[in-house]
């Protein structure tokens, strides 16, 4: 809960949070019918913001939304992040198709979106898990075949989540049909014999911009990768695994369903891609 002194982005004016308010059935609310983006700020600089602006442009193509001109929306950005006095800090962005009246399934035409956005503090990793690995477990794939549009329907992907912290872990890892697919709020990657592994993009996949840059640094390194699926019997004797985000960043996974992972402590080439993507971000 906000302390009333934070300002909002709200369908084109910055106001306080505490007065930021909706129609109880916007379609948001009623259907999940709206996309979002989270974009992180390092020493008050946007990091990668125009990534995450063509993928919620991507988004709303998919569903047939409508979108405020973009350069409207990273005015929003820049706005938000401005006004919170915030250095390092997570920007929410959401878009939901708006109000149309009392509740209906058919998509109406010609309303203006809502469009809301706001900056937080950075809910980082624990110290601790960075240093010597977080705990997965895997739960099966029941969601949607459209993961790669970055919906606010994360009903699944929140159980996925209680589910992890209810067994004592921190991530839950989707299977689908026997295949790693992605993580609840994170790409998963499997390191086999020096080669990265990942999902490649897809219906079952949210392409995450975290994900793209960290395949970029693969390559940067001398890395080699590969976006092929992997088994989940094979991640098991996997020699790393590691899950990325935009708020995540780089987080080795030392034991999946109990078991470990290689040695159970975070492998070599987790801690230098953990690394290069720190100087990245802040170079």
């Amino acid at each position: 809960m906000s302390d009333g002194s934070e300002t909002v982005y709200l369908n084109g004016a910055y106001v306080p949070y505490e007065e930021a308010r909706i129609p109880v059935e916007d379609r948001g609310t009623l259907f999940a019918d709206g996309i979002y983006e989270v974009v992180r700020a390092y020493a008050g600089r946007l990091f990668e913001l125009e990534a995450h602006l063509e993928r919620l442009v991507q988004s709303a193509g998919e569903i047939r939304l409508n979108l405020p001109p973009v350069d409207e929306l990273r005015a929003a950005v820049r706005g938000v992040l401005d006004r919170s006095g915030l250095a390092d800090s997570s920007i929410y962005i959401q878009i939901t198709r708006g109000f149309a009246g009392p509740r209906a399934h058919a998509v109406p035409q010609g309303i203006a979106p809502t469009v809301f956005v706001a900056a937080r503090p950075v809910p980082r990793p624990d110290a601790a898990h960075v240093r010597d690995g977080a705990a997965a477990i895997t739960v099966p794939d029941r969601r949607w075949h459209m993961c790669h549009v970055k919906s606010v329907g994360l009903l699944l992907n929140t159980l996925a989540k209680q589910a992890a912290l209810d067994a004592g872990a921190q991530e839950a890892l989707f299977v689908r049909d026997g295949v790693v697919t992605e993580g609840s709020a994170t790409n998963c990657f499997a390191v086999f014999g020096g080669t990265v592994h990942t999902h490649p993009e897809g219906p079952h996949i949210l392409s995450g911009i975290t994900r793209q840059v960290l395949l970029a640094l693969c390559a940067d390194e001398g890395i080699p990768a590969r976006e092929q699926p992997f088994l989940v019997s094979a991640m098991y004797g996997a020699d790393e695994v590691f899950v990325t985000g935009t708020n995540t960043e780089v987080l080795p996974i030392r034991t999946v369903d109990g078991r470990p992972i290689g040695t159970g402590e975070p492998g070599p080439v987790a801690r230098r891609l953990r690394a290069a993507m720190e100087r990245r971000v802040r170079g």
